[in-house]
């Protein structure tokens, strides 16, 4: 893979650190836990988007765009460094989010990522109601824009195209020279698979240098089957892009969808416990959405013996801290529990 041959622009911190986590893998009793930390990618307190973002807006810019659009969910990751990728390349954003979360009152509405997005200059146009098409409001947005002159770039929620996922290819060769460095044989890589580019990415990469790692996506939002029917056609389309030939085997991608709970952005016990583990035993700050359930979905497995004692297994953290700020009354509640 030469992936010099698409336009890149600098926008995070890179390589992030790939550190072990001695005192969670103590408390589990094994296996050897490592975490990769997407969450120090920089760019308005990090995440995984900033590395699609190198891809996606270099190609906005290659194609004279103006403004960039894009959507998310209320407290969405995704849109806060789009904002601020955007910002520090002197692009303007727009952006639609959807109200798919309801249950967490005006913190969840005005604090964490929302109030981030207003500070990095973002136009929130509108906040849809959840189940809106977000991709045709978005194109419906980018026409009215076209009609007063500008050149409006549209980026897919979670920046999960073909070219945003270029971002995890690169991610996959960071991490085998992370790996082959510090001499750690990688037995499993584990995340947390929402929009599906990542994790896409991810497969691409590791498939394509032939490394025989498997990838595993804790789903935080779709079922198994439309999970892994998405990934699959996601990194497809990334290894034609990258011009690597033949088909993906359909076994190298593999959802499990059992820690959504009751759906997108509602923490289960599970998800809460795993915010205060990796918290007062490694001192990292998860998110309530996607790397809670996530790490949640890893502590399940190896409580049930999933993996082998002596596995050495990469948690990907793909940032979100922000967004617990959204979720301030639940997290309080949790807090006075313990």
């Amino acid at each position: 893979m030469h992936l010099a041959r698409f336009p890149r622009v600098s926008l995070g911190h890179f390589p992030t650190p790939l550190e072990p986590l001695l005192n969670l893998s103590r408390f589990l009793g094994g296996p050897n836990l490592y975490i990769k930390r997407d969450d120090c990618t920089g760019l308005a307190t990090g995440g995984n988007k900033t590395r699609k973002l190198e891809f996606l807006l270099a190609d906005a810019l290659q194609q004279g765009a103006d403004i960039v659009i894009t959507q998310g969910a209320t407290q969405s990751n995704h849109v806060r460094q789009t904002i601020a990728g955007a910002a520090k390349l002197g692009l303007k954003t727009q952006v639609l989010l959807e109200k798919r979360v309801s249950d967490f009152g005006d913190d969840y509405q005005r604090s964490g990522n929302v109030l981030l997005d207003n500070l990095l200059g973002g136009v929130i146009v509108d906040h849809l109601p959840a189940g809106t098409d977000m991709q045709q409001a978005m194109e419906h947005l980018a026409e009215t824009l076209r009609a007063k002159g500008h050149k409006p770039y549209v980026i897919p929620g979670g920046g999960s195209n073909a070219i945003g996922a270029l971002g995890y290819v690169a991610c996959a060769e960071e991490l085998l020279y992370q790996s082959t460095q510090q001499q750690l044989r990688i037995d499993h890589v584990v995340h947390a698979t929402g929009s599906t580019g990542t994790q896409a990415g991810l497969v691409a990469g590791l498939t394509a240098s032939n490394s025989g790692i498997p990838v595993l996506g804790i789903s935080v939002r779709a079922a198994k089957e439309k999970q892994e029917e998405n990934v699959y056609a996601l990194a497809q389309r990334t290894r034609e892009l990258l011009g690597i030939h033949g088909e993906l085997s359909r076994a190298t991608v593999v959802a499990n969808s059992g820690y959504v709970g009751a759906g997108y952005g509602l923490p289960t016990e599970g998800t809460l416990e795993a915010l205060t583990l990796l918290a007062q035993l490694e001192g990292i700050l998860l998110d309530p959405v996607y790397t809670g359930k996530g790490m949640a979905g890893l502590i399940g497995l190896i409580r049930q013996g999933h993996f082998r004692k002596d596995d050495n297994i990469v948690f990907i953290h793909t940032g979100g801290s922000a967004g617990l700020f959204g979720y301030r009354e639940l997290l309080q509640q949790q807090a006075k529990h313990e």
